[in-house]
């Protein structure tokens, strides 16, 4: 209602000097680099959500960053409308200035809001799965981005084979039966090898025994209750090692598997941009 006001102050006012003109357009103009510089802020905040507590407690100190640039950004905005109801002659130019930096600070909160969810999913995910984690079953981490359930392939499977074994099977029906009831969500079963090379007459490659180790966790999963158009399969053989593959500690690391749970695409930035490109809009 304030602002309203200001804002009628300021389409009524008719002497004002050029020199204040130009002043509230620097303003404005610094608003708008302010504001782009905290996107740029954010979206590098999304790519650095990491996997652990201190990680949690830096997502959260962003968000409140966030929140005190919000609370700033609307605060000179306020100082901008006061200013301007009392000194612009150019009431059609205060308006459009007003219109856009409202909608940026409507797509700030949007951000942060789509921040803060994602902090929440991945507490929630942590929580789904803390009885796993205590008992040293799997592990929980960012990976590019994504959250991803990860599993060593060593309590899974026996060396050189992909049949799960049946502590394998006890585990992944748990995991199938937790990410199951994460609703309106995907998950891609990834496998992964060590660089060791791997030529049986059944893996010719370490691509195949990784595929066929996916293949038959998704397989588990799908009799433990998962959804089969929820889950896919994928190998990656020894293309991305988390360890170093010269140390029998680092290509254990290796030997795992990781089930990605697809991003929602719909609720990340520029997707409304996409979709418009895609129509030809």
């Amino acid at each position: 209602m304030r602002t309203m006001t200001l804002l009628t102050v300021a389409l009524s006012s008719s002497c004002v000097t050029q020199g204040t003109y130009d002043l509230l357009k620097a303003d404005r103009d610094h608003l708008e680099e302010e504001l782009a510089a905290r996107n740029k802020t954010l979206e590098e905040a999304n790519k650095r959500i990491g996997t652990n507590e201190d990680t949690i407690k830096k997502l959260e100190a962003t968000l409140q960053d966030l929140t005190e640039q919000k609370a700033d950004l609307n605060s000179r905005l306020t100082k901008a409308l006061g200013e301007a109801a009392s000194r612009t002659k150019d009431a059609s130019k205060l308006k459009a200035d007003v219109e856009q930096m409202t909608l940026a600070l409507a797509d700030l909160e949007k951000r942060r809001a789509q921040a803060e969810a994602r902090v929440n999913e991945f507490k929630n995910l942590l929580a789904r799965f803390k009885s796993l984690i205590d008992a040293g079953k799997l592990k929980v981490r960012i990976v590019e981005g994504r959250m991803v359930v990860v599993l060593a392939t060593d309590i899974l499977f026996g060396s050189g084979s992909a049949s799960l074994s049946k502590d394998g099977k006890t585990a992944i029906a748990e995991v199938a039966q937790v990410l199951a009831s994460i609703p309106n969500r995907s998950f891609q079963v990834e496998g992964h090898t060590d660089n060791v090379p791997i030529s049986t007459a059944q893996f010719p490659s370490n691509w195949e025994l990784a595929a066929f180790r996916a293949a038959n966790v998704v397989k588990a999963m799908m009799d433990a209750g998962m959804p089969k158009e929820r889950i896919s399969a994928a190998s990656y053989a020894d293309t991305k090692p988390v360890g170093v593959n010269d140390m029998p500690e680092g290509r254990a690391l290796n030997r795992r598997i990781e089930i990605t749970i697809v991003p929602d695409l719909s609720t990340l930035p520029g997707f409304e941009e996409l979709q418009k490109v895609e129509k030809g809009t």
